[in-house]
């Protein structure tokens, strides 16, 4: 899965827009961060087709300012991924024990918690 982050006004019914227009193409946000800076926001989505909504998005004249691969980290059934008090500590010390910076996380659709991270490798090794 990949994250693309989306530069947006920030202003009514813009993100509307960007839902939208994925929708009509097909394209799920499996899971989606948002982050308001003064005029502009910046949209984190979750995409299984990365090459295809960067194409939408870009024909519809938005800005994509950065594609990555990410870790997605799933709880067991019937349970949230993080599911006790201090998970999300311990799996972030363990991320950190590898000499890894954690550069963007947030929840998406059906349990799932989404990693970005300097070196994706290292962290996902770490969390073996």
């Amino acid at each position: 899965m990949k994250d693309l982050t989306v530069i947006l006004e920030n202003s009514p019914g813009k993100f509307a827009d960007l839902g939208e227009l994925l929708g009509k193409n097909d394209i799920n946000m499996e899971g989606v961060c948002g982050i308001p800076l003064k005029d502009e926001a910046f949209i984190h989505i979750l995409v299984e087709d990365a090459i295809k909504t960067r194409s939408v998005l870009e024909q519809a004249g938005y800005q994509v300012a950065d594609e990555r691969e990410v870790l997605v980290l799933t709880g067991k059934p019937g349970t949230n991924v993080l599911d006790q008090p201090g998970t999300g500590g311990r799996l972030a010390r363990k991320i950190a024990n590898a000499g890894v910076n954690i550069e963007l996380i947030y929840f998406a659709g059906l349990n799932r918690l989404v990693i970005g991270a300097d070196d994706l490798e290292k962290a996902r090794a770490a969390l073996k």
